[in-house]
């Protein structure tokens, strides 16, 4: 797949739409994201409750038993810095369930599958890049073959209120025929 930093694409965006990713941009006039998933919403809505005034919350702010009712659904990954990557610290059950692969406690980079890798990469770095949170639609066949359009939202969290260390992503799931 393509490198949204190459020529012919002037931001990510544009990547997106060429890459069939439909983009459900943040919309700073009303500081929330289009977010359909009820899910979704919800932990957009704890997110920004626990940013208490800083651009952004910390993964301590957050209680897991406050989150139960996305927990299935929830991916924590660590922002490591010089070199930059990342390191799934907390990979959703439910998405290692549908992707054949629990990624806890191992780098992006050994993610086999390039495709999803790449999706991945692509987001995480749009959240660094931009430091805002960014929702995507994505439609991913799996290990069997079934496929699955699916929501995700990623946001970011800075143990500090400012460097973002930690991203926090979820996801909302719909059985395609």
């Amino acid at each position: 797949m393509a490198d949204p930093g190459a020529p012919g694409y002037r931001n990510f965006a544009q990547f997106y739409s060429v890459a069939a990713v439909a983009e459900r941009a943040y919309n700073p006039r009303v500081d929330q994201l289009d977010i359909k998933a009820p899910p979704l919403r919800r932990l957009y809505g704890d997110w920004d409750q626990r940013r208490s005034g800083r651009e952004f919350p910390a993964r301590a702010d957050f209680d897991p038993v406050d989150l139960k009712y996305i927990l299935g659904d929830l991916t924590l990954v660590d922002v490591l810095h010089d070199p930059l990557r990342f390191r799934f610290r907390l990979h959703a059950s439910n998405l290692a369930d549908r992707g054949g692969i629990d990624m806890t406690g191992r780098l992006l980079d050994e993610m086999p599958d390039a495709r999803r890798r790449n999706n991945a990469l692509r987001h995480y770095m749009k959240v660094l890049d931009t430091r805002r949170p960014s929702v995507i639609f994505l439609r991913n066949e799996y290990t069997d073959q079934r496929s699955w359009h699916c929501e995700v939202m990623v946001l970011p969290l800075a143990a500090d209120g400012t460097t973002i260390d930690m991203l926090m992503a979820a996801f909302a799931w719909e059985n395609a025929e």
